[in-house]
Formats: C-alpha cells, structure tokens, sequence
C-alpha cells in the first residue's frame, strides 16, 4: 500500500466517532487487523480498499492520496469557487480586523498575479504559487491544530518536523524563484525571460492598479516595520 493509506482510514473512523472495535466489526474484520491496518503495519488487499471506501463513501483513490477529493474527482480551474470579499453593507457583520487583513493580501496577491501573467514565466508563477501555499499550509495547520480534539490524521508530515522543514522547503523555493527571475534555471525551470521583466514603481503600480495599489503599500509597510524591529 501507501503511507496515505493508514493515516486516511485512520482519520475516517475518527471523524465518524467510531471506536476501532466498532469499525472492525462492520468492516467484518478483526480489531487486531484493523489496527494494524492503520498503523501500516500491514497491508491489505485490493478487495478490503474496495470494501472500506465503499463504507465511508469515498473513492479508492482518495484512500491512497491520489487525489485530496473523497469523490475521486481532479480539480479543474472551473471547479474552484470565485470566493468574494464582504460587500460593503456586510462590514459590520464581520470582524474588521479580519476583513482588513484580508482585503490587504488578497489585492496584493491578486497584483502579484498579474505582474506574473506579464512575465510570462511559467518557472516563476510555479515557485511563487508554491511558496505561498506552503504559507497557508503552515498557519492553517496552527489554526487546525489549536484545538487537540481535532485529527491530527488530516496531516502527514509529523507534527514535531512539519515547521522545520517547511521554513527549509520555503528557503529552497525562495532560492529557485530568485534563480527564475534573474535568467537563471532552477528546479527543472528555464530562467525567466528578464527583457519581459515589467517596469515599476510605485507611480506606475498606482496608475495600473488604482483600487488594489494601497492594500500593497499598506502590506509593505505594516511587513517592513516588523522587519526593521528585527535589525
């Protein structure tokens, strides 16, 4: 089998509040070969993954960490949701705060984005796009992980490693992105084409991007005053 595979089923029984007995039982299998089952102590048969999909109604290949859908299906570009920010008249509904910080990243993610799409570089959009969800990774695992009650099966990588080598990964990321962008090849990527490079300045970034340009300078700002404590 796989490494997925313990840690899924193991998340599933949880997630339905079932004791091991009690999954054993309905599965038609003994406590003890379940458990070892889990613990990937041993490994089953193609029949039982059948077996134990079918009884948490989630595709084979979602037990074996193919894809991350229980249904089985492949994200495409056109099933990812166009999430909104609060409208205007719902502000005093949310928390500010929380509505603040995220009008703030995601308008300078979303000039980002478009700075990417003028370079034209495939190498630097996958690099950037990586280093970024290795953030939310990171800090949607410590929001995750605040309450114990929560299955910890969710996750792979053991909770005592996955912020050192995150904070390496990231490291590695940043390295091969500044590679891309100054011409250089990096990750199996060719450099970026530096004569596509887009010319800014802050005038220009304004002019460009009327509405998004403050939450960016604004993000700048915020990030470098923390910066400067450091120094």
């Amino acid at each position: 089998m796989n490494s997925d595979f313990p840690r899924i089923i193991t998340l599933l029984r949880k997630e339905r509040g079932l004791s091991q007995k009690q999954a054993a039982m309905e599965l038609g299998v003994s406590q003890a070969l379940l458990s070892h089952y889990e613990k990937g102590i041993r490994e089953c048969g193609l029949d039982f993954v059948i077996h134990i999909a079918d009884y948490y109604n989630v595709s084979c290949d979602y037990l074996l960490g193919r894809t991350p859908d229980r249904a089985g299906a492949t994200l495409r570009l056109e099933d990812i949701p166009d999430t909104q920010l609060p409208k205007a008249d719902d502000e005093s509904k949310s928390n500010t705060l929380i509505s603040l910080n995220k009008k703030l990243i995601l308008n300078s993610i979303n000039i980002m984005y478009e700075l990417l799409a003028q370079a034209g570089s495939k190498g630097l959009t996958t690099e950037i796009s990586s280093y970024l969800m290795v953030s939310v990774y990171k800090m949607m695992r410590i929001i995750y992980s605040s309450n114990s009650r929560n299955p910890q099966a969710m996750f792979s990588v053991l909770p005592e490693v996955y912020s050192g080598l995150s904070a390496a990964l990231q490291s590695i990321i940043e390295t091969n992105a500044l590679r891309i962008a100054n011409g250089k090849p990096a990750d199996g990527f060719q450099g970026a084409d530096t004569s596509s490079a887009p010319n800014l300045s802050p005038e220009i970034i304004s002019r460009r991007y009327p509405e998004s340009a403050p939450s960016l300078y604004n993000l700048i700002q915020k990030t470098e005053e923390k910066l400067k404590r450091l120094s």
